[in-house]
């Protein structure tokens, strides 16, 4: 079944925090863009859920000083969040012991327009009122295959695989 496409727009892609202490630029494409409606993401996105554009942290610049955050997932794995120390809005997620994966807060993109979701994870929680089409893969935690199908559905929506 097809499924829905979206074009990236020109690199980088920028953004920041609300009051603009925090900016960023994403270099190269982003590995993978989803959705997780874990609680955790819906407290810390005062949402139904928290948009994970994941890209590797060699491609991304940061300017500004962020505030860092410490929290063990359900998981188990601890996660780090980064904030602006001034109006309090998170950038980026990352977990300690990972280094090559960076979730950027994907709201904070200056142009989210664009953004169409590969797969939503930790389902088993999400709010009653968020509807999932059934065609979009979705995971009742984390993705089994460690998101190897939402990273080949995302680059099959920006046309880079068939």
């Amino acid at each position: 079944m097809p499924f829905a496409q979206t074009n990236l727009p020109p690199l980088p892609l920028n953004g920041g925090c609300q009051c603009g202490q925090v900016r960023y630029a994403i270099h190269a494409m982003p590995i993978l863009f989803y959705l997780c409606h874990c609680s955790a993401c819906q407290t810390q996105t005062s949402s139904a859920f928290g948009e994970s554009l994941r890209c590797d942290p060699a491609t991304v610049t940061v300017s500004g000083m962020m505030r860092t955050t410490r929290r063990i997932a359900e998981s188990g794995t601890v996660r780090l969040g980064d904030f602006c120390p001034d109006c309090g809005v998170r950038i980026q997620h990352r977990s300690e012991g990972d280094p090559g994966r960076l979730n950027i807060k994907a709201g904070t993109l200056d142009d989210a327009s664009w953004l169409m979701p590969a797969g939503h994870v930790w389902t088993r929680s999400k709010q009653a009122f968020v509807t999932i089409p059934d065609d979009e893969l979705r995971y009742l935690e984390g993705p089994d295959d460690g998101a190897a199908a939402m990273t080949a559905r995302w680059r099959a929506m920006l046309g880079l695989d068939p």
